[in-house]
């Protein structure tokens, strides 16, 4: 994938350790959500207080999930496309992907050439992305206002395409339960969201935070950024329209994510940085949070 403007070009970089850390849901029925993420995609279930719960695997929280009954789901607004499930290999993916059909849950499998990957949502329409890496197969690119995917061989693709499940399958091994817990190595890879304004956005991830650009396309309403090089840690669109407002202060879906810091020194560094922009943060018992331009909450904090 091509860099529009790297580190070196704007002078300032984020923390090329940095993580996608929780994502912070709220939700219409909890214990339907404990249930999917449990049953479904094999979470574990780390603690439990009153009207909160955590998720994930058993050394990492990935999920926290907020009972709000009263909330209401709302359309045409800012917030969460997906959030996507990075597994440590394409063994545990296809193992992942086996559950799914083994319990005829609705997902939807493609290739995008460097990940292999399938969509789905949970019971209150959050949108999932379950993933691992294939860089042997190829890479994403854009060329200027065009995406797509080039594989090894030269030969390009959309980057959309079915993936290949027999091949998948046939990585699973002897033994392997489909049933079983998320390998321990899981994590969330990366965020998609809808925004009301990419340019705002970008100003905001890149200009201020101190993610990489690693493409931007206008005409398909696209954006990602990244840190250390990865392909993306964010992405943004514009599917939804241009000037979509905030998240209600009672709409279900995405509250906040965070962003992992390697150390107090990155995370002060990224502080005076968003300081000197002039952003708002809060203080919380697990770090700090500050809104951006289209009012998703994002939570900095070190590992």
């Amino acid at each position: 994938m091509n860099k529009n403007q790297t580190s070196e070009e704007k002078g300032f970089s984020i923390d090329p350790g940095v993580n996608i850390g929780t994502v912070v849901l709220n939700v219409l029925n909890l214990d339907s959500q404990i249930d999917f993420y449990r049953n479904v995609l094999g979470f574990q279930l780390r603690w439990r207080k009153e009207d909160r719960v955590g998720l994930g695997t058993a050394g990492r929280e990935l999920l926290v999930l907020k009972h709000r009954p009263a909330y209401k789901r709302y359309s045409g607004i800012a917030g969460l496309y997906h959030f996507a499930v990075l597994y440590p290999n394409q063994r545990e993916l296809a193992r992942a992907i086996g559950r799914l059909f083994s319990l005829k849950y609705p997902n939807s499998p493609t290739d995008h050439i460097m990940t292999k990957t399938t969509y789905l949502d949970d019971p209150d329409g959050n949108g999932i992305e379950l993933y691992a890496e294939s860089p042997e197969d190829g890479e994403w690119f854009f060329d200027g206002d065009t995406f797509g995917a080039r594989r090894t061989d030269g030969s390009l693709s959309s980057g959309r395409e079915p993936l290949d499940l027999g091949a998948l399958f046939r990585k699973i091994q002897k033994g392997d339960q489909l049933d079983g817990p998320i390998h321990s190595d899981t994590r969330i890879g990366h965020i998609h969201l809808h925004t009301g304004d990419i340019d705002k956005a970008l100003v905001f991830y890149h200009g201020t935070l101190g993610f990489d650009i690693m493409g931007v396309s206008h005409g398909i309403g696209m954006a990602f950024v990244s840190a250390g090089g990865y392909h993306h840690h964010i992405g943004l669109n514009a599917w939804l329209g241009k000037g979509i407002p905030p998240a209600p202060p009672d709409g279900l879906g995405l509250e906040y994510f965070t962003l992992e810091l390697t150390s107090q020194v990155e995370l002060e560094d990224l502080l005076r940085r968003v300081q000197s922009a002039g952003i708002a943060t809060r203080e919380k018992a697990d770090g700090l949070q500050l809104s951006d331009p289209s009012g998703i909450g994002v939570l900095l904090r070190v590992k």
